[in-house]
Formats: C-alpha cells, structure tokens, sequence
C-alpha cells in the first residue's frame, strides 16, 4: 500500500485552507524513471505555501510532488506523460508503466474521496464552506538573471475566480480582495487582482461541481516574490507577512460568508 500522498487536518470551521502542490516527495518505485532532477521539480511545485495554511482550521495538504500526480488537474491529465504535460520539460526517463501509473491514480482518487467526505461533513454542520487554494508561480522563467515577467500581466497575488458563482459570492471574493489589498505588507500593498495570470484549476471546478450552492474556492497564486524560484532560496520575513496578510482576511470573510448564506436562507 502507498503511503498517502497528502494530509488533512479537520476542525468545526467553515474555513478551509488547501495547498495541494506544496509536496515534493515521489514514491521510491518512481525514482529509476525520473529524468528530471529535484531542482527542476522544485521550480514547477509550490514550496512553502503549506505553512500558510496554518491561518485556517481545517487544512488540506499535498505531500508528494505534482510530478508525482497532478491534484489540481483532472484525472486524465493528472500524469505527465509528455513534455507537452509539463511546461515542456521531460520528466520520464521512459513510458511508465500502466501499472505505475495506476498506483498514481489510486492515490489521486484516494484525494476526492476523502475531501468529498470532509466537505460533506462541513456542509451538514456549516451549510456552506470557503477554501483558501493556494498556491504560488513563476516569474522569472528565461533564467536565474533574465527578464522579469511583465508586472502588468503578473500580479503579485492572482485570485482565480472562474469556477466560482461569482454573483452569489461577491461579498465573500470583494472583502478578500479588499483586505488583502489593504494590509500594510513590506512597507507597501500588494499589487492584487482577479483572473489575470489564472482563473482557478480543476481542484476548485470540482469543489464547485460537487457542491454547486455550498462552495466558495478561492485560487490564490502568490507570485514567487518571496524566494528565489531557481536556487530555492527563500528571503528572510516573506513568508511570514504574507501569512500575515492572509490571517488578516479571515475575520471578514467569514462575516461575509455568513452574511450570504442568511441572504441566501431569507429568499
């Protein structure tokens, strides 16, 4: 048996907080087939933002790499099987086998089960959820010393939107976005906006789809500002304030969470 490839810690909150691409551990059968080394792994994964999640009291963690098996892809992209699948690196060595391939995917459905159960439970006691799905992304991809990816379509914090009822939860997405903007982080305030760089992945279509009335799932994709996306080297403080940052929208959207769900309750 596999050991699972993510962790979840649950509590009585309506507030979730999910970082599925934090991982970078492949399973030992993996190894003789990978061609691509743990630094470039390291470039496409999301490091650190688990430790984020911590602003939430129920937590859904990804430990093994999207190398690995992709949680925020669905089923049948969640392997790279071509370069094509993966920015155009080449991962593999050689084809998998099917069979490898099938222990990934046990793992992969392993994931919804457990989250459609823990979401469930929230629902029967809350009525409705929002998730934090956070994540982080590259900007400076023509090497260590190239070119900075244009500000103007990078955002430093891109929320993804797209698989939301955006009419139904604007007062949830707006008071996010309001506070996040607002907080006093580095000196300055975060440059934040909505669908620019990603409009969500099939992590938060799923949520939607399987809980089309309840859900409220944020994509939150913090560009690489606070590392070194090629060494890995993480600046001293960064993950800090944006933690900070996000613990200071919790009490907002939860109020306004509440707000639409008694709204929502008087119709």
């Amino acid at each position: 048996m596999n050991e699972p490839i993510f962790s979840i810690q649950t509590a009585d909150s309506p507030l979730i907080a999910a970082a599925i691409h934090d991982g970078s551990r492949i399973r030992p059968e993996l190894h003789p087939y990978l061609s691509l080394d743990t630094a470039g792994r390291l470039r496409e994964e999301d490091p650190h933002t688990a430790q984020w999640t911590s602003i939430a009291p129920t937590r859904i963690i990804g430990l093994h790499s999207r190398f690995e098996v992709d949680l925020n892809r669905a089923r049948q992209k969640a392997i790279y099987l071509t370069p094509e699948d993966a920015w155009g690196l080449t991962v593999w060595k050689e084809a998998l086998p099917d069979e490898v391939i099938n222990r990934s995917l046990a793992s992969y459905d392993a994931f919804y089960r457990e989250i459609k159960k823990v979401l469930t439970a929230i629902v029967e006691k809350h009525g409705s959820f929002v998730v934090y799905d956070l994540h982080s992304y590259n900007h400076r991809r023509e090497g260590a010393n190239g070119q900075e990816a244009d500000p103007k379509e990078n955002p430093e914090v891109n929320i993804g939107t797209a698989n939301i009822n955006r009419q139904r939860w604007a007062p949830v997405v707006d008071q996010f976005i309001d506070d996040l903007r607002s907080f006093p982080f580095q000196g300055r305030h975060l440059d934040v906006r909505e669908n620019v760089k990603f409009k969500g992945g099939y992590f938060s279509q799923w949520i939607h789809e399987q809980f089309p009335e309840e859900s409220c799932v944020m994509a939150i994709e913090f560009k690489k500002i606070f590392m070194n996306e090629w060494t890995g080297e993480v600046y001293p403080g960064w993950l800090e304030s944006i933690q900070d940052a996000l613990t200071s929208t919790v009490p907002g959207v939860l109020k306004a969470r509440e707000s639409v769900q008694v709204n929502q309750l008087q119709r």
